[in-house]
């Protein structure tokens, strides 16, 4: 069992446009609508990275940044895990295209963002970060292991970024994994509980049955986007109730988390 602060967060995705603007939606006080995301250009990223990342990288960048303006943290000093279930769909896609054809001229940049770890890499160059950092894929359930890696961190005393992100992939490869909108979440998990911090989070893994979210509109988005299996969390934070959530992790396991505002 682990237990930590959770000292800011983050959420970009269609009808959640940052934390601050989604409060009124995750409290069942404002109608969701899916209002399309606006173009987004990362704020701490260097010009010729700007150029050179890709929207799936653009998409991790526009909650991360919410969660570390939010805590007022030095993004140098943060460890860092990334979690995403398929990282950069379009650059595989171009890169099996380009290989199917003659020549096979696959380009530079596609191949400096097909790695896993690229959203990590383009990150820690923006921050200037020496950091530790981790990258993971553990399908739906990338949040749930991600927050537990994160977890992990922290007990090893150090303030801890997670942020767990996906875009959509173009066809054919959306047709074998639809997800249905791009959407990214991050927290700042700390020992400490700082000015800014929604609460104690106490994490553990257990076999309980999953927790749906209370706002039927949101149960409705918790399946979309990997990143949203946060949806039920995040309902407590905005509330600021104390409760306990189960979310699915791998196997037939689930990830407890009990909340404390």
């Amino acid at each position: 069992m682990s237990a930590c602060f959770l000292k800011s967060v983050g959420i970009a995705a269609p009808g959640f446009a940052g934390w601050n603007a989604s409060l009124d939606i995750l409290r069942g006080t404002t109608p969701y609508a899916a209002i399309a995301e606006t173009p987004y250009a990362p704020a701490l990223l260097p010009p010729n990275e700007r150029r050179r990342a890709t929207a799936s990288v653009r998409q991790a960048f526009r909650a991360a940044e919410d969660a570390v303006n939010m805590a007022g943290a030095d993004a140098r000093e943060l460890a860092s895990v990334f979690a995403s279930s398929d990282a950069d769909m379009t650059v595989l896609h171009r890169i099996c295209a380009a290989l199917a054809q003659t020549p096979r001229a696959i380009s530079p940049t596609d191949f400096h963002n097909s790695v896993h770890n690229a959203a990590s890499g383009y990150w820690s160059i923006a921050v200037q970060s020496t950091a530790v950092t981790t990258t993971l894929s553990a399908f739906d359930a990338s949040f749930a292991v991600g927050l537990l890696e994160a977890a992990a961190l922290v007990d090893a005393r150090r303030d801890v970024l997670l942020v767990v992100y996906d875009a959509l992939a173009p066809q054919p490869l959306l047709a074998k994994r639809p997800l249905a909108l791009p959407a990214s979440v991050a927290v700042v998990l700390g020992t400490q509980a700082g000015p800014t911090a929604l609460g104690r989070l106490t994490i553990e893994a257990s076999d309980a049955p999953e927790t749906a979210c209370a706002n039927p509109a949101l149960e409705s988005l918790r399946s979309a986007n990997p990143a949203l299996r946060a949806l039920p969390l995040f309902e407590l934070l905005a509330a600021k109730r104390a409760a306990t959530v189960n979310l699915r992790s791998t196997g037939d396991s689930c990830v407890t988390l009990s909340y404390t505002p």
